[in-house]
């Protein structure tokens, strides 16, 4: 279950629908991906879906987790174990 963004434009969408704050060319993508992450119980729940080539990040972003959206384009975040929490949408390459 989602508890909280960090993309206020990702946020958005999410609640609205609304693209602005998105590339529109990432919106089916993003609604996936958000579907699934608000749907999960566990983290294998998204991590083990294949289109997402998801992987935990390292270093100073351990425990943070990415999922392919398009291009260099990612949704990351943070799992406690019960919530998907401070997702965002960034191109960190």
């Amino acid at each position: 279950m989602i508890k909280n963004f960090e993309h206020k434009g990702l946020q958005r969408f999410f609640e609205t629908g609304k693209t602005s704050g998105i590339q529109i060319n990432h919106s089916q993508k993003l609604k996936l991906i958000l579907s699934v992450l608000d749907k999960a119980k566990t983290i294998h729940d998204v991590i083990d879906v294949p289109s997402f080539r998801a992987h935990e990040l390292k270093g100073n972003r351990a425990g943070c987790w990415s999922l392919y959206v398009n291009g260099n384009w990612r949704v990351t975040f943070y799992f406690d174990g019960k919530y998907f929490e401070i997702i965002n949408y960034e191109d960190y390459h």
